[in-house]
């Protein structure tokens, strides 16, 4: 029966495997069928920033910190970015621009071209990792102030009002008092904050002094002055307002110019209100990158006159060693040394050189 069954599924298996072989693809590179088609190596500058954002929301009584506790404090809301981390990673791509056609027909394929290839100098390696990205901030809230204040929002008023009395050869106007419950100004709530900020200052000094009918010992003094002062700043972000941070990263690539006589470039910018921005985003001041090859001697050859070589070749790059300066205004960010493929001198291998390791 096992048998019988294994038969069965061998059967089945066949009209599928001559359907696979019988559906030939037809040759779609762009070189001709048997040649190799590689390219040269370019390196890619990546720019990983972070930036740190505040937003910034003004206290209710801003405008009477000064008249009530004699500070001076931001009285408008804001929302800002500083730039608090660069890192920089060289990264080896194939160069596109830069393909040649190799035919190994007939010739021996050595260990260095072999190695050339698992350098992702072949067109098979020239796709570039995913990379997440991260999303900007979303809409910014409020500030929220509304378990601050422990003070009641109405007080009441005595108010004076008239009616008239009718005597009996005239009209007379008799004084009537009557209390209403009216909603406190905004300076009167301010100045009665104020007044719980004094107070509770005055109370962690008599008890830091010992000048209470309390007594106050070990822990239970350092408790009663903590809490004490937690409540003075909460009330005090009534008027100095408050800060919530957070942190914004985003990645920049850079590919260096071979051709470009000024090897100057605009990394990334950041905006002050707007955060990290590429660089054709104007609206943002630039981060600058500035690269310096640096000069290379020329291969000696022992005064010896060196002939063209007639046996197949494997075009390669020599990267060039660059001094990288990373600048935001006047400020240096970030310097250092890279090699760079793409501004250093193009070579060739003999295909049949075997180099061991």
């Amino acid at each position: 029966m096992k048998t019988f069954l294994m038969t069965l599924l061998s059967l089945a298996a066949l009209p599928l495997s001559a359907g696979q072989a019988g559906n030939v693809q037809e040759y779609a590179g762009s070189g001709p069928e048997g040649t190799v088609t590689y390219s040269l190596p370019s390196t890619t500058l990546v720019f990983e920033a972070e930036a740190v954002c505040e937003h910034f929301y003004a206290g209710p009584y801003a405008r009477y910190a000064s008249k009530y506790l004699g500070i001076d404090v931001r009285q408008k809301d804001a929302v800002t970015y500083t730039l608090s981390k660069v890192s920089m990673t060289p990264c080896v791509e194939a160069d596109r621009s830069c393909r040649y056609l190799l035919d190994l027909h007939g010739e021996r394929a050595s260990t260095a071209f072999l190695k050339l290839s698992a350098t992702g100098l072949v067109s098979s390696a020239e796709s570039l990792p995913d990379r997440t990205q991260e999303w900007r901030f979303p809409v910014v809230a409020q500030g929220d102030y509304a378990d601050k204040a422990l003070t009641a929002n109405l007080t009441t008023e005595a108010t004076t009002l008239y009616r008239s009395v009718r005597y009996d050869a005239s009209y007379g106007k008799v004084a009537v008092r009557q209390d209403m419950v009216v909603e406190k100004s905004e300076e009167a709530r301010a100045a009665e904050m104020a007044g719980m900020i004094f107070s509770l200052r005055e109370q962690r000094l008599a008890i830091i002094t010992g000048d209470t009918d309390a007594t106050y010992s070990g822990e239970a003094m350092g408790a009663a002055i903590q809490e004490i002062t937690r409540l003075e700043q909460e009330y005090l972000t009534l008027f100095t307002g408050y800060s919530e941070y957070g942190t914004q990263k985003l990645t920049f690539d850079l590919v260096p110019e071979r051709d470009r006589e000024n090897q100057v470039y605009i990394a990334f910018r950041i905006s002050d209100t707007a955060g990290l921005l590429p660089a054709d985003n104007l609206s943002g001041k630039p981060v600058v990158l500035e690269i310096v090859p640096e000069d290379a001697a020329a291969p000696q050859t022992d005064g010896r006159k060196v002939k063209k070589s007639k046996v197949p070749v494997v075009y390669c790059r020599i990267p060039a060693v660059c001094k990288v300066k990373l600048a935001d205004g006047m400020d240096v960010i970030m310097q250092g040394r890279v090699p760079v493929y793409q501004l250093g001198e193009e070579t060739s291998l003999p295909l049949d050189l075997d180099l061991k390791d």
